[in-house]
């Protein structure tokens, strides 16, 4: 592997598109490889460390992106491409220790996170190799070559695992999830009481339609003026575009909503996020509506209350990501929580032995919540 790394620069998006059409053809749903303001804005405004792998007879024949959100001291890896002709020589691995190296090395951030295909096993070892852990499985999170699911890795800077909230209770919905991690990421929730399902909440008076207002600009100001202290805004790495509303204003719901990809991700909701109880599924039908056959939303691992309603309302617990959020001298744990509307298909997806847990673990959770008690002892 002769590649040279280096940083990318505005003079590189031209060939930097280039890469990326060359990779993943039209298919690609980030704007990070298509949009050339997005590249210009990543490569320039400090928000990201961009590396590009080069040689001398090829020309540019790599790249890899650590996004970050510093107030939240989280980063995400993107946007890692090797040209077809310069695989197998291990430049993909390189250029992720590289770029995740150079992000931890300025002391913002306590982990780094990876959303991967899983159309082959490949992704995963080059992650794992650089010391990400499996922290779960997204079935249909996103439309690249049709409808394909992520697996989500994280890698920690050093003794942040250490410095873990405990948390006393969860859901018992999330037992097999936390099992799966038990192994995957070395920590051991034996010590956390399940607590069992409560009665579902009514929706008694929650029938009303939900509006969809997608105007950008206006969801972010509204969405500033909700949440005034930033410690109240926390989806890393996601901005609302739009916002849905039932007719009795009993909550207002912000997402990101990207058509693109097919996915939604609920980002907050005014005034908690168990106000949505009892209007799920009717926000799960506009969401469908408008594009998106994934939904997804993040809950604190201590958030019982919010957990419970979103269970009850067929989301399936996806990933845990441990020690994801900073306050004070501890950090605290996280869950995904995951709802699709298109059939689940897992016979094109490539799982290694280190997410073969968490495959079991969500099929189990999905079964719970789809298939009658009857059904699944039959």
């Amino acid at each position: 592997m002769n590649a040279v790394l280096a940083p990318a620069a505005v003079q590189d998006i031209a060939e930097l598109r280039q890469l990326y059409f060359d990779v993943y053809g039209h298919g690609y749903p980030v704007p990070l490889g298509s949009d050339p303001a997005v590249m210009r804005r990543l490569i320039t405004d400090g928000t990201a460390h961009w590396l590009t792998a080069r040689t001398e007879r090829d020309g540019l024949v790599g790249s890899a992106v650590v996004q970050t959100d510093q107030g939240s001291r989280i980063g995400k890896l993107v946007g890692l491409a090797v040209r077809p002709g310069h695989r197998g020589g291990g430049l993909a691995s390189v250029l992720t220790g590289a770029v995740c190296d150079e992000a931890f090395a300025t002391g913002r951030l306590d982990s780094v996170y990876a959303t991967v295909r899983v159309v082959t096993e490949g992704p995963q070892h080059v992650v794992v190799r650089n010391g990400f852990r499996p922290l779960g499985l997204m079935p249909n999170a996103v439309e690249v070559e049709g409808c394909e699911s992520l697996a989500l890795f994280a890698r920690y800077a050093g003794g942040v695992l250490e410095r873990r909230a405990p948390v006393a209770r969860v859901p018992e919905g999330l037992g097999a999830l936390l099992g799966a991690a038990s192994a995957g990421v070395g920590i051991d929730w034996a010590g956390t009481e399940r607590i069992a399902a409560r009665p579902a909440p009514r929706a008694a008076g929650r029938a009303e339609p939900v509006e969809l207002i997608a105007a950008p600009a206006f969801v972010r100001r509204r969405f500033v003026e909700r949440f005034p202290d930033a410690a109240d805004r926390f989806f890393p790495l996601h901005t609302p575009n739009a916002l849905l509303v039932p007719a009795d204003a009993g909550f207002e719901a912000y997402v990101d909503l990207d058509p693109v990809a097919g996915s939604c991700a609920l980002v907050a909701v005014h005034p908690r996020p168990a106000a949505v109880a009892g209007a799920l599924e009717a926000l799960m039908s506009v969401i469908t509506r408008a594009g998106a056959d994934y939904a997804e939303t993040l809950l604190p691992l201590a958030d019982t209350d919010a957990l419970e309603v979103f269970l009850a309302s067929g989301f399936v617990p996806s990933a845990v990501y441990p020690a994801m959020r900073r306050i004070g001298d501890r950090l605290h744990d996280y869950v995904v929580l995951s709802r699709t509307s298109r059939q689940i298909d897992f016979r094109t997806t490539a799982v290694s032995t280190l997410l073969q847990p968490y495959l079991s673990a969500y099929l189990s959770a999905w079964t719970s919540t789809y298939l009658p008690l009857h059904e699944v002892s039959r």
